[in-house]
């Protein structure tokens, strides 16, 4: 069990006429584990890297109501995510 990193509870993926990625992946709420965030992200190839083109997240509490969350800082690209996934498929972390 890897320790401090949660899995999401689902995750999607599908690849646009145009090459880019559209992902979506549904995460447990860190404070209220009832809640959800959904986070949407397409990824681009660029220079040979795939980097974040654009990206929306979601809270949806207990309660059924949806906020949109602020954008977060991006993170640098690792290059140990695409010796993983390859150059064929953009690495999938979010969250």
């Amino acid at each position: 069990m890897e320790s401090g990193k949660s899995k999401p509870k689902a995750r999607f993926s599908t690849r646009l006429p145009n090459g880019d990625y559209l992902q979506i992946a549904i995460w447990p709420g860190k404070s209220d584990p009832s809640g959800e965030v959904l986070n949407a992200q397409i990824r681009h190839m660029s220079d040979g890297e795939w980097v974040t083109a654009g990206k929306l997240a979601l809270y949806r509490a207990k309660d059924g109501s949806y906020t949109q969350l602020p954008d977060r800082l991006p993170t640098p690209p690792s290059k140990a995510s695409d010796k993983q996934t390859g150059q064929n498929e953009p690495s999938t972390d979010v969250g």
